[in-house]
């Protein structure tokens, strides 16, 4: 199992799937890190949805071994709300989106599965309206009313995915990518966001909303965009999620991360899964088991200056493949 932020967003629409066709060098290394790594079953955050599939399709053909099983609905990223969000008193641009984007869909996600996706009884949340979420922490982010009435809570997608397994078995996946809690004023509308987002997981397995929680066993991926320790951002739901009595944390490490620690973070440097100017390298992309789900090993591909994949995983992205192996129960 493996989530991945592996850079495959660009400035417009098409640009992707036109790099996919000729082999531009950063998708040659996200596709490399792929081959290598051969997950059974991939998310990847950050990757252009576009409405036939094609760059999905198209990279999907560049691979060793193409994946039997894609799923990539809409995202909400670059998607119109038809209402001045930012309050700026323009309407139409990238933050006026349901989630920041420049066009629809742009970073959105997709999952690459070798196991059947039960797609009949997918649960996308994606449209839950941000104020709709029990306890959250929308009061304060100086949305107007006309803004609070149509933004959703997802800022790219919130999915129950359920995988048929060989014996018949479900696996359910919640894949979910949040907004960075950064790049924004004084109200930390984007850090309430991003707080929310990672706790309406905690409120759907508590059985807090309409539908019903997802039945064990069950994995957590994709891109918090929020470090335990290090970094901006509303820490107590990722704690919870972290610490609490839904998942177990596997703590992947790699040998790059600890080698590039940053001397002033106060988090255990080997478990970052990002690398950016600035904030320094940040545990920011999770795979969290269910506690019944045995964890055989588990990693981030961020090998040391010099060792195999690692100028691959440089050109790729910034942020860094997370897998583990685990064994069903």
């Amino acid at each position: 199992m493996a989530t991945w932020d592996a850079g495959l967003s660009r400035r417009g629409p098409g640009l992707l799937l036109k790099d996919i066709r000729k082999g531009e060098a950063q998708v040659a290394a996200a596709t490399r890190i792929v081959d290598t790594i051969a997950p059974d079953v991939l998310l990847l955050t950050g990757i252009d949805w576009d409405l036939d599939g094609l760059s999905l399709e198209a990279l999907n053909e560049r691979l060793a071994q193409p994946y039997p099983h894609l799923f990539a609905p809409r995202p909400n990223s670059g998607w119109p709300s038809g209402v001045d969000l930012d309050g700026n008193g323009k309407l139409g641009e990238a933050r006026d989106a349901q989630g920041y984007g420049r066009f629809p869909g742009q970073g959105g996600m997709a999952l690459l599965s070798r196991y059947p996706i039960e797609a009949d009884h997918v649960r996308d949340f994606s449209r839950m309206l941000w104020k709709d979420l029990p306890d959250g922490r929308i009061a304060g982010a100086a949305l107007s009313p006309e803004a609070m009435a149509v933004q959703r809570l997802s800022s790219t997608g919130h999915w129950d995915v359920p995988l048929k397994l060989p014996l018949g078995e479900r696996l359910h996946l919640l894949a979910f990518s949040a907004t960075p809690p950064v790049f924004d004023g004084p109200e930390d509308r984007n850090g309430r966001r991003n707080r929310d987002e990672i706790a309406f997981w905690l409120r759907y397995l508590d059985g807090e909303l309409d539908a019903l929680p997802a039945e064990a066993p069950v994995i957590l991926m994709g891109v918090a965009n929020l470090d335990p320790k290090d970094g901006e951002g509303r820490r107590d739901a990722l704690d919870l999620l972290l610490n609490g009595p839904h998942f177990q944390d596997p703590q992947p490490r790699s040998a790059g991360a600890k080698a590039a620690a940053d001397p002033d973070h106060r988090g255990d440097s080997s478990l970052d899964t990002a690398d950016y100017d600035g904030p320094g390298n940040l545990r920011l992309d999770y795979v969290l088991p269910s506690n019944d789900l045995h964890v055989e090993a588990a990693g981030v591909v961020w090998p040391e200056p010099g060792a195999p994949l690692a100028e691959a995983a440089r050109a790729a992205s910034r942020h860094k493949m997370v897998w583990l192996d685990i064994v069903l129960p």
